[in-house]
Protein backbone atom coordinates (compact mmCIF):
# COMPACT_ATOMS: atom_id res chain seq x y z
CA UNK A 1 0.00 0.00 0.00
CA UNK A 2 3.23 2.41 0.63
CA UNK A 3 4.88 1.84 -2.61
CA UNK A 4 1.12 2.64 -4.40
CA UNK A 5 0.85 5.65 -2.27
CA UNK A 6 3.86 6.47 -3.83
CA UNK A 7 3.21 6.61 -7.14
CA UNK A 8 -0.30 7.87 -7.22
CA UNK A 9 1.30 11.21 -5.22
CA UNK A 10 4.19 10.93 -8.06
CA UNK A 11 2.01 10.93 -10.71
CA UNK A 12 -0.29 13.43 -9.34
CA UNK A 13 2.56 15.93 -8.35
CA UNK A 14 4.40 15.87 -11.56
CA UNK A 15 0.95 15.20 -13.71
CA UNK A 16 2.87 12.57 -15.49
CA UNK A 17 3.87 8.68 -15.88
CA UNK A 18 7.16 7.83 -14.79
CA UNK A 19 9.51 8.29 -17.55
CA UNK A 20 11.42 4.81 -18.55
CA UNK A 21 14.69 6.68 -19.85
CA UNK A 22 15.14 8.20 -15.83
CA UNK A 23 16.40 5.64 -13.92
CA UNK A 24 15.41 6.79 -10.78
CA UNK A 25 11.69 6.59 -11.90
CA UNK A 26 12.24 3.55 -13.52
CA UNK A 27 13.26 1.83 -10.78
CA UNK A 28 11.25 3.02 -8.23
CA UNK A 29 7.74 3.29 -10.12
CA UNK A 30 7.61 2.74 -13.42
CA UNK A 31 9.06 -1.66 -12.24
CA UNK A 32 6.46 -1.58 -9.86
CA UNK A 33 3.65 -0.97 -12.17
CA UNK A 34 5.00 -3.63 -14.36
CA UNK A 35 5.03 -5.90 -11.83
CA UNK A 36 1.50 -5.36 -10.59
CA UNK A 37 0.36 -5.10 -14.66
CA UNK A 38 1.59 -8.92 -15.31
CA UNK A 39 0.14 -10.41 -12.08
CA UNK A 40 -2.94 -8.86 -12.80
CA UNK A 41 -3.29 -9.91 -16.16
CA UNK A 42 -1.96 -13.59 -14.85
CA UNK A 43 -4.75 -13.72 -12.41
CA UNK A 44 -2.12 -14.10 -9.54
CA UNK A 45 -3.17 -10.70 -7.77
CA UNK A 46 -4.93 -10.38 -4.62
CA UNK A 47 -8.60 -9.60 -4.87
CA UNK A 48 -8.19 -6.90 -2.54
CA UNK A 49 -5.77 -4.87 -4.62
CA UNK A 50 -7.57 -5.75 -7.81
CA UNK A 51 -9.85 -2.43 -7.28
CA UNK A 52 -7.35 -0.21 -6.20
CA UNK A 53 -4.25 -1.12 -9.33
CA UNK A 54 -7.34 -0.51 -11.93
CA UNK A 55 -7.97 2.85 -10.65
CA UNK A 56 -4.08 3.56 -10.89
CA UNK A 57 -4.07 2.31 -14.34
CA UNK A 58 -7.19 4.66 -14.84
CA UNK A 59 -4.76 7.31 -13.62
CA UNK A 60 -1.93 6.38 -15.69
CA UNK A 61 -4.13 6.42 -18.81
CA UNK A 62 -5.03 10.20 -18.32
CA UNK A 63 -1.75 11.07 -18.84
CA UNK A 64 -0.81 8.47 -21.36
CA UNK A 65 1.73 10.01 -24.06
CA UNK A 66 0.28 11.27 -26.96
CA UNK A 67 1.73 10.98 -30.22
CA UNK A 68 3.01 14.54 -31.31
CA UNK A 69 1.52 13.60 -35.53
CA UNK A 70 -2.15 12.70 -34.38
Amino acid sequence: MAKYNEVVYFIETNKRNPSKHDEEERGKYLNWIKANRKALNAGKMKPERVEKFKELVALTEQYRRKNQYE
